[in-house]
């Protein structure tokens, strides 16, 4: 017998609950919270370490990485772990980039317990826990948004992306029972507006109906979708023998926090099916970011309970006056990744009625594994995924720790901010013009001009030629890349793709801007000063550098000549 051969049952946790292995697991886990803790640095954006990330890192790490013979001890393991989390941004209060929030310790914990069992959320005899948590999130967000918990249904997928593809597969079946099985027409359109997340470009190849059927349709300054070039570009797809099957409806764009109109949109898509003897299109709400903003439909905005500050508290009614309108979608989406403060992947999608998922689901027969059974209550056959983590109980647990309150004050919190930089960023820097002053949120996107004067109305009117709005675009995207360089201290996002505007000489552009992202809970309205002078000096820096090399390029045009 070989005395040296490790137990691999001491790599997990124990069938019997001992203290020994339960104190050992718990202080694995406290080296891992404790070193994140020693790395952190409240006035940087990143974690402590430096890790120079050149053209060739990802090569190297690739011809050096070999699994061991021998395992090693996990304490070293997990010095190996916190090596990887160094320089790793991290979400102090200049934290600024996108919608990338922080992992709270209820979605962290809700984790940890999904772990614990790992169960598959496919089926309730594997994965009773995970299913019991879907089946409570899914009443708690239906009802949020105003659908019947009795007959709507969802489940927990890979993001706003499988929120949108699940969409569409339900669009397609409305129209075509026989397209699961003998494949998708190919005079089927699908429509979303201009500033749409490019998610429905993937679903619509994965689909193969392919994306030459995907119809963008214009946005009004605000960022959301023109609902008369919709019913226009409708019109024009059904007198041409195509059939319009999904309506994807951006409630909270990523770049602006735009939000188009469902209630429009819906009595569009109502009128013109009837006109014209067609089933209407799916309409789905891809609400992953602004979808959270649902948890003020009760609030009352006259007494103001939570006594939140009066420019945000109008900007909140605002949005709340469009995100109220959810129900008219027949499905939806809620990223908790974003919003919802819990770990990737968290994403939740509802649908109206729980039985449109029969038409994407498998006969029983085809999934000899699971659910053909006399027991077993809860089957998931209608999900692309066959496996399916729980990350439902993540979601619970946070709803459970937060509430509809503490989401209110989050998100009133992060509004509270944006109001008071965009305020500072008007008096102190006039020249960053801020394009999406029609959006209240938490997202605000400035742009630069060349002759430091506002041009994005002309530009909105299509007034400005395209060589005007090219040169400002190349203005802009160096002041993208001044603020990557110097992202350490603080971390800011950008677009090359808000709004797409006509020019004189008859073309069409998309505006470039920066973009400011409140989305960490640690980011206070006493920072907002800090912020504006950090932005005020990069963007004299952009000014600086800009006008030398244009300086240079006439310099050598006049060489030339």
């Amino acid at each position: 017998m070989n005395n040296n051969r490790t137990d691999v049952s001491a790599l997990f946790p124990s069938d019997d609950g001992n203290a020994e292995q339960r104190n050992h697991f718990i202080d694995l886990i406290g080296q891992i919270v404790t070193g994140v803790d020693e790395l952190k640095d409240p006035e940087s954006v990143y974690l402590k370490g430096h890790k120079e990330r050149g053209p060739h890192f990802y090569q190297e790490l690739a011809g050096n990485s070999r699994i061991p013979v021998s395992g090693s001890p996990l304490h070293e393991v997990n010095e190996e772990l916190l090596q990887l989390l160094q320089a790793h941004p991290y979400h102090t209060k200049y934290f600024l980039t996108n919608i990338l929030p922080m992992a709270s310790i209820p979605g962290v914990l809700g984790m940890i317990a999904a772990f614990m069992v790992n169960g598959n959320n496919l089926w309730d005899v594997y994965g009773p826990a995970g299913a019991e948590a879907e089946v409570k999130v899914v009443a708690m967000m239906s009802d949020l948004v105003g659908y019947n918990p009795a007959e709507s249904g969802g489940y927990t997928t890979w993001g706003g992306q499988g929120a949108i593809f699940t969409g569409l597969r339900l669009a397609i079946n409305k129209i075509d029972g026989s397209a699961a099985k003998k494949g998708v027409p190919h005079n089927l359109y699908a429509f979303c507006s201009e500033a749409a997340h490019y998610s429905l470009y993937k679903s619509m190849e994965a689909a193969g109906i392919g994306s030459n059927n995907l119809i963008k349709i214009r946005t009004y300054e605000d960022s959301s979708m023109d609902v008369d070039d919709l019913r226009e570009q409708m019109e024009n797809v059904i007198a041409n023998g195509g059939v319009p099957v999904y309506i994807v409806a951006t409630t909270g764009t990523t770049d602006a926090m735009g939000i188009d109109n469902l209630e429009h949109i819906h009595k569009m898509a109502e009128s013109l099916s009837q006109k014209h003897g067609i089933h209407r299109p799916h309409i789905h709400a891809d609400s992953a970011l602004g979808g959270f903003f649902a948890f003020f439909n009760n609030y009352n905005f006259a007494s103001n309970p939570l006594d939140i500050e009066s420019d945000a508290l109008t900007g909140l009614q605002a949005i709340q006056d469009k995100i109220r309108h959810l129900h008219f979608a027949d499905s939806l989406c809620f990223d908790f990744q974003k919003l919802g403060q819990t770990p990737y992947s968290t994403s939740l999608f509802l649908v109206k009625r729980a039985s449109d998922l029969k038409l994407v689901d498998l006969d029983p027969d085809e999934t000899p594994y699971v659910g053909h059974r006399g027991y077993g209550q809860y089957h998931t056959s209608y999900t692309l995924e066959c496996s399916r983590m729980a990350s439902s109980i993540s979601i619970y647990s946070a709803l459970l720790a937060f509430g509809i309150e503490g989401y209110q004050r989050l998100l009133a919190q992060f509004v509270e901010v944006n109001t008071a930089i965009r305020a500072l960023l008007i008096k102190e820097i006039p020249e960053a013009v801020i394009v999406n002053r029609l959006n209240p949120g938490i997202i605000t996107l400035f742009r630069l001009y060349s002759d430091r004067r506002n041009g994005f109305p002309d530009e909105y009117e299509g007034s400005r030629t395209l060589a005007e709005i090219e040169a400002d675009n190349k203005l802009n995207e160096l002041l993208f890349e001044i603020l990557g360089r110097d992202r350490g201290k603080m971390f800011f996002g950008d677009t090359k793709k808000h709004l797409y505007v006509p020019t004189a000489d008859g073309k069409r552009i998309a505006l470039y801007a920066s973009k400011l992202f409140v989305i960490s809970p640690h980011t206070k309205v006493t920072a907002a000063g800090e912020i504006v002078g950090y932005l005020k000096q990069k963007i004299a820096e952009t000014y600086e550098e800009y006008n030398r090399i244009i300086a240079e390029e006439s310099s050598h045009e006049k060489i030339y000549i």
